[in-house]
């Protein structure tokens, strides 16, 4: 399973880890890092992705959660639900699974984890998590959060810390999907 995680820098919204598990000889035009797709591509890939996946799911961290626990625990959480997920999906298919396959740093998740620098880039199933985590995340973002506090203009900035996305809390202050710790620098300013 290749696992990648998708919002750890916004000041709004929730983590988002995907996980996919990939057949032996995927028919995936065009996978790499979400990064480097446009929104459009993304959103292709995705339904590609989630049609020829074994295994896939997604896995989100609320910003409460992130707030009370730190993001270290969000990342770790998040993983090993999704790894619980994908265990149970690929359990049902009469398989299970033999790799854990991460983007970047160790994080001791599992005995059969195997990590990869720069994997969204070098690894199929790593790039499809990426991408199925983005594209998620965004139309979550842009969809609900963004109808239901229009003010914030989620559409426009996905949750970053943009100019504008400051100009608003500056002028409407934090709702409850902003991650309180990830604004100390702004309240300091704002209170200072």
């Amino acid at each position: 399973v290749g696992l990648d995680e998708v919002g750890r820098g916004p000041v709004a919204g929730p983590l988002a880890i995907g996980a996919v598990v990939l057949p032996d000889d995927p028919r995936v035009e065009g996978v790499n890092d979400s990064k480097q797709l446009s929104a459009e591509r993304r959103e292709e890939i995705a339904a590609v992705v989630r049609e020829v996946a074994i295994a896939w799911d997604i896995e989100y961290i609320q910003p409460q959660e992130i707030d009370e626990h730190g993001m270290t625990w969000a990342l770790r959480t998040a993983n090993l639900r999704a790894i619980a997920a994908i265990e149970e999906q690929l359990s049902a298919k009469g398989t299970s699974l033999d790799a854990v396959l991460l983007d970047g740093n160790a994080q001791h998740l599992d005995a059969r984890e195997v990590n990869i620098v720069k994997g969204d880039g070098k690894c199929a199933s790593i790039a499809a998590a990426s991408i199925l985590a983005k594209v998620s995340r965004d139309r979550y973002v842009s969809g609900e959060l963004d109808a239901k506090y229009p003010q914030y203009q989620f559409a426009k900035h996905k949750g970053y810390g943009t100019k504008l996305h400051y100009e608003l809390l500056d002028q409407y202050g934090p709702c409850p999907e902003h991650r309180r710790s990830f604004l100390k620098k702004w309240e300091a300013k704002r209170h200072g």
